[in-house]
């Protein structure tokens, strides 16, 4: 059940919905063949098994037609491309259905925690990559659990800590997914805000490592470790960055690694490999990223530097290149710019 004031963040699960495909393709059997023994090295490469033989023919036909339009777009010579990945299954309908996490607070103050200071002496760079001074993490996996906002959270929570300590530090997402649960408005693996988990790592003293309170990509009980007094790292809240367009995000990411929501539900976006992505996408945000440095490339498009939360094995070694500047539109390319925020210390 979606809407634009409750939207949902993207994961995958063995429930399959089973969408029917209609328009049947007539292919040669060589075509069918080849296609086939694709069909079982990519069961095998990501560790896949069918229920049945029914649900297995089923899932080969959507593999098909996605395998063909993957091979249609990148014969179209765009600035990026796209591949047969995990998700490849999977019918869009069935990639935006399952979809449930990312919840926009409706009431959103402007300011957060604090006011974001828009300070004409902020020098902007050409590009910034937050990777190359230490202060990301290894991508990570969310897996069946919809908490993409927690990941969001954490990624841009482990990167201000790194600029302000000198320390790298994995923090704990399932703390958020355990204990920011009782007076939030955050539910774990069903559903949760991006700035309700700052306010939650503010209050309760900060988080946990990563070791002490590893990932299960599902909901638990809020365990020793994620009581306030065993935490690694602190903030002391959150700044939203006003939604008024592309340059302020700017500005903030050339200070630290931002979160930000984006529409991940595009067909494009399910199956991105590489490149600068400029797809077709909206605005209905329903994805927490996490922004950690733009670029420009050789033929002058300017990009935004995107780290997910779907592995290593999507996109560019689990990251995006996003479009960046595009054509006077304040939102951004699939909302980027519309709901940012960043930790403060």
């Amino acid at each position: 059940m979606l809407s634009s004031t409750n939207p949902s963040c993207f994961f995958f699960t063995a429930l399959l919905l089973g969408f029917v495909t209609s328009g049947a393709v007539i292919r040669p059997v060589a075509d069918t063949d080849h296609l086939s023994l694709q069909h079982e090295k990519w069961m095998a490469k990501h560790g896949i098994e069918y229920k049945d033989t029914a649900e297995k023919n089923h899932r080969f036909e959507i593999f098909k037609l996605n395998v063909e339009y993957i091979n249609s777009v990148n014969s179209a010579n765009r600035k990026y491309k796209l591949g047969v990945n995990r998700f490849a299954d999977l019918s869009n309908g069935e990639f935006k259905a399952l979809r449930s996490g990312l919840k926009l607070k409706i009431m959103r103050s402007s300011a957060g925690s604090f006011r974001f200071q828009n300070a004409t002496a902020t020098v902007v760079p050409s590009a910034v990559d937050w990777r190359s001074k230490g202060a990301v993490t290894p991508v990570k996996n969310q897996g069946q659990c919809g908490c993409c906002w927690a990941f969001s959270a954490v990624a841009s929570t482990e990167g201000i800590i790194k600029l302000k300590t000198g320390k790298l530090i994995s923090l704990s997402v399932q703390q958020l997914v355990d204990c920011d649960v009782i007076t939030s408005e955050n539910r774990g693996c069903s559903e949760g805000s991006i700035d309700a988990a700052f306010e939650f790592i503010a209050t309760n003293g900060g988080l946990a490592t990563e070791a002490n309170y590893p990932y299960r990509a599902s909901n638990g009980t809020c365990g020793v470790a994620g009581k306030s007094g065993s935490n690694a790292a602190a903030i002391r809240g959150y700044v939203s960055v006003p939604s008024i367009g592309e340059a302020l995000l700017a500005k903030a990411v050339a200070r630290q690694p931002v979160s930000v929501a984006v529409d991940a539900g595009g067909r494009d976006f399910q199956f991105y490999a590489g490149g600068v992505f400029s797809g077709e996408c909206g605005n209905d945000l329903n994805h927490g990223v996490a922004v950690v440095g733009f670029g420009k490339g050789r033929d002058g498009t300017k990009y935004w530097i995107v780290k997910n939360s779907w592995g290593v094995s999507w996109g560019e070694s689990g990251y995006m290149r996003l479009q960046r500047d595009v054509g006077g539109d304040d939102e951004g390319l699939c909302g980027i710019a519309m709901y940012a925020s960043y930790p403060t210390v």
